[in-house]
């Protein structure tokens, strides 16, 4: 069955069965078939997990019956996601749906006898995101997402039409998607399958013996044999990260009252800010919580650290170091007249200024500091997974790293460590705590 007008048939035991204008390779007939509401699939590269996800939202979305039906396609760039999946769409809906309206400038597609709707998203841009009711989504390289772009956005918006998801990728480390592949596995009520290329054969040994020779061990073991267990591919701290995990030094790290708490913040405009809590004594560097907001003004994390203590179970208050801004924290802004320094200077928070160094000088300041550290694994588990992701901007068309950081979601995380690494410096520090009628840091 190959022309648009036939019957799609998504049987995962006839491999050869066209759909909706493709022919579906026998490794994700049994993903079409599934009939749990969840599906997480660890495939290699060229595999052809896109268009294989592409087709189910087509197929999915014919034939929902509820009203209006709405379905999402989520990359972790909105480029990227119109790169890799726009024309597919555009194709695969051709073929089963001629008249089906399309809008470019959008990225949705329509299809003419029920209304469903499939459009593409970044995760870069979650708030276009926040709001709607979804039927369907698939989310294509989860690893490389903010995970909150799921528990927090995708999640609740499938919750009123009980609609289901597809999480799609390739292993970067043991983050967000390993967790979530380890769940699965585990929980009947998930799909889960793992395409390595020495078992699906759709790669030629040719093809993989060429690649094997171009690259290192550990970039073969992720891209091609779904591996969890590689290093990150130009991963900054992947190393100091792994290091850390296997030393036990990635566990619980209770606040200690008898030491000042330090904060480096990295802020944000219109997108994330960040904020650590550190603790040091003797050598060791505490990280025993991380923040995380958007959208916000300063007030709000003013509020938020004076609720901290008591998060941790101190009902005094905390004893408070230094708060670690970036340089252009002292720049004023327009419409203010003010520096955010002098804001939050009015809200009771005294920064002190980092050192303006380049981003190379940064990064070494982490790398030595990394081995000294302490993280708290279940108040830092976000910003772990950051600082082990956080890697330089690879170019595919030159097959090259640049000399510059990606920025994505682990950027925000990454940079506000940075700035304690490159800020801090130990010393006596007056212990001043939080009077019953105000609060000073």
């Amino acid at each position: 069955m190959t022309d648009a007008d036939a019957e799609p048939s998504f049987d995962p035991g006839d491999a050869g069965t066209a759909l909706l204008g493709y022919a579906a390779r026998p490794q994700f007939a049994a993903l079409h078939g599934r009939e749990q509401r969840w599906a997480v699939v660890v495939a290699h590269r060229r595999a052809g997990k896109t268009v294989a996800c592409v087709n189910d939202l087509i197929r999915r979305a014919l034939e929902c019956d509820r009203p209006n039906p709405r379905f999402a396609y989520i990359a972790p760039q909105l480029n990227q996601a119109k790169d890799i999946a726009w024309q597919y769409l555009l194709e695969f809906s051709a073929a089963v749906a001629p008249d089906r309206k399309t809008h470019a400038s959008e990225l949705w597609v329509e299809l003419p006898d029920n209304g469903a709707r499939i459009r593409i998203y970044g995760a870069d841009n979650p708030d276009r995101l926040r709001g709607l009711y979804l039927d369907g989504a698939v989310l294509d390289e989860f690893g490389d997402m903010d995970p909150t772009t799921w528990s927090r956005v995708v999640r609740p918006a499938l919750s009123d039409r009980k609609g289901w998801a597809i999480f799609i990728g390739t292993p970067k480390g043991r983050n967000a998607f390993h967790r979530l592949w380890a769940a699965a596995l585990a929980d009947d009520g998930w799909f889960a399958r793992s395409l390595k290329a020495s078992e699906t054969r759709l790669l030629d040994a040719r093809e993989l013996a060429d690649a094997r020779k171009a690259m290192s061990e550990d970039e073969y073991a992720q891209e091609y044999e779904c591996s969890f267990e590689a290093a990150v591919r130009g991963a900054y701290y992947g190393r100091e990260m792994n290091q850390a995990e296997a030393a036990g030094r990635i566990t619980a790290v209770p606040f200690d009252p008898r030491l000042p708490v330090h904060t480096a913040w990295d802020l944000g405009v219109a997108d994330s800010t960040v904020i650590w809590f550190v603790q040091q004594h003797a050598g060791e560097t505490r990280i025993i919580d991380v923040l995380k907001g958007e959208g916000v003004g300063l007030d709000w994390y003013a509020r938020r650290l004076q609720e901290r203590p008591g998060l941790h179970g101190c009902t005094d208050g905390w004893v408070w170091g230094e708060n670690y801004l970036p340089h252009d924290a002292q720049v004023r802004e327009l419409g203010t007249g003010k520096s955010r320094v002098e804001t939050l200077a009015e809200l009771g928070v005294r920064a002190t200024i980092c050192p303006s160094l380049p981003v190379e000088d940064g990064i070494q300041a982490v790398r030595l500091l990394l081995p000294t550290c302490w993280f708290d694994a279940a108040r830092c588990k976000a910003g772990i997974e950051a600082l082990a992701m956080y890697r330089r901007e690879y170019d595919e068309k030159t097959q090259e790293f640049h000399a510059r950081p990606l920025h994505d979601w682990t950027s925000h995380f990454a940079d506000a460590f940075r700035y304690f690494a490159v800020g801090h410096r130990p010393r006596p520090v007056e212990r001043r705590r939080r009077p019953r009628t105000g609060w000073v840091a």
